[in-house]
């Protein structure tokens, strides 16, 4: 199943959490325009320097965005998934995506003209401060991340990925191969192998063909560097959660 494929009922509201959290009168304009779509692994929602016709919300998964240099090495600067919505540059009037994004974790999510979001952002003072808290909170993401891949252990920051995207998930089972989170982390996939090697070995996850189960979440935040907690406030704070 790809793209608007993806079947839904009439009264289905979505999970993500910006969307839950508009105001009745915000959502009741947007929601017209909110179009389901099924996002499998590897579906491109924006290639580098691409237009950006839609805007994506998601309901689960996680896309990742990726900046591919000369010499065709890419590299991860940022993951979005259902705290947030892809198409950040929008927000600040841009009409073209300076970095790729694709999804790293399959899901589902809500897509809409691009166009749609600039006339509401335009309209709404509440919509407008809503989305622009959470572009505080993804820069913080990006730079919390910048630093937590010089400065902390391979195993700690991949307990933080897994974590983090079990928080992004309606279950403890999600789809990721070994490639994409080695791609991620900005390792090599045998470091990778080593590290998942251990966590299932310890009882932590459970790792087989290209689908991990979480199975002691608790463990693996206690592993997470502090990185996890860091970022997890950041977006708590957009919805007035405690951390």
């Amino acid at each position: 199943m790809t793209g608007l494929d993806r079947t839904t009922r009439a009264d289905e509201r979505p999970h993500n959490r910006l969307l839950a959290r508009c105001s009745h009168a915000d959502y009741a304009r947007l929601g017209p325009y909110l179009k389901p779509i099924a996002l499998p692994q590897k579906f491109s929602l924006y290639a580098a320097r691409g237009p950006l016709d839609f805007v994506y919300f998601l309901d689960s998964g996680v896309a990742s965005l990726v900046v591919t240099m000369a010499n065709g090495k890419t590299a991860e600067v940022g993951t979005v998934g259902n705290e947030g919505f892809v198409g950040l540059p929008v927000l600040f009037g841009e009409s073209v995506a300076q970095a790729g994004v694709f999804m790293q974790v399959p899901g589902a999510g809500w897509r809409m003209p691009a166009v749609i979001l600039r006339r509401e952002l335009e309209q709404s003072a509440t919509l407008r401060a809503m989305l622009l808290q959470y572009a505080g909170a993804f820069f913080d993401q990006i730079a919390q991340a910048s630093a937590c891949a010089f400065l902390h252990p391979l195993e700690q920051r991949c307990c933080r990925w897994l974590v983090t995207t079990a928080d992004r998930m309606p279950s403890e089972q999600f789809g990721l191969t070994q490639e994409f989170l080695a791609m991620m982390l900005g390792v090599r996939r045998s470091s990778v192998s080593v590290v998942m090697s251990d966590l299932q070995r310890r009882g932590l996850v459970r790792y087989s063909r290209g689908r991990v189960t979480i199975l002691d979440r608790r463990a693996l935040q206690a592993m997470a560097c502090e990185c996890y907690r860091v970022t997890k406030a950041a977006a708590n704070r957009v919805f007035g959660e405690a951390d």
